[in-house]
């Protein structure tokens, strides 16, 4: 018999999909965009099913949404949707609201299309190492400004040593994390990515560096590097 060290992690992923992408004033979800052949999302769900310890992949979906169903990735045996809420932290923890038998779960945007199966492996592998989770990141090369908005001025720069942008996917137990989501609703704070909710909790998660092509598309600009990307990593034939 196998030690519980030397046992395959079950893991789940989760992705929040529910939203419209205003900023990208696109007449679809910016998900829904297409890069050559195929649209954000599939390039986004394709790699998450290339690691086999990903048992099953959660679609958080907007209930408007008429696009999910066309593609054909949707019948993938191992994705599974379900209906997102106005927010992201409604709609992961209405992934995590399913009764599947897993230890960890992995939330990733939607809209990051380039992750590398390498930075997803060293993301699992966190699972070997803590009992926390992790997430990847990458570190800020640009100088930081803090200042007054309304007065259109530099109050101080900030010191970059320490500072590091969050990325996704982001890997944690999948009971602690929904503990966590939940605390964070009941106290009404405002969260923009899954490990702020342990950190309000007194959780410190672990940063792993991550590549920095793993871009989250916002404009139309990022669209031409994520082609070069994909196509760099011979995702785009």
């Amino acid at each position: 018999m196998k030690s519980a060290s030397f046992l395959k992690p079950k893991i789940i992923a989760i992705v929040p999909a529910a939203g419209i992408g205003k900023r990208m004033l696109s007449n679809v979800p910016k998900q829904y965009i297409k890069i050559k052949n195929q649209t954000i999302l599939e390039y986004t769900l394709t790699t998450l099913l290339s690691n086999p310890n990903i048992i099953n992949v959660i679609v958080s979906l907007n209930r408007n949404d008429n696009y999910f169903f066309n593609l054909s990735i949707s019948s993938n045996v191992r994705i599974i949707s379900v209906i997102g809420g106005k927010e992201r932290i409604n709609s992961v923890l209405s992934g995590l609201s399913l009764q599947i038998d897993a230890d960890w779960v992995i939330v990733h945007d939607a809209v990051r299309p380039c992750l590398s199966r390498q930075d997803l492996n060293k993301i699992i592998l966190i699972t070997r190492r803590s009992k926390v989770g992790g997430i990847l990141v990458q570190p800020i090369h640009d100088t930081i400004k803090y200042g007054d908005v309304k007065k259109e001025r530099i109050l101080k720069t900030v010191d970059r040593k320490n500072l590091w942008h969050a990325l996704t996917p982001q890997i944690f137990p999948l009971n602690l994390l929904r503990f966590c989501l939940n605390k964070v609703i009941k106290d009404k704070i405002v969260i923009t990515d899954e490990s702020s909710a342990l950190e309000y909790c007194g959780y410190r998660p672990l940063m792993v560096l991550g590549s920095s092509q793993n871009i989250k598309i916002t404009c139309f600009e990022d669209l031409f590097f994520a082609e070069f990307y994909l196509t760099k990593s011979n995702r785009i034939k």
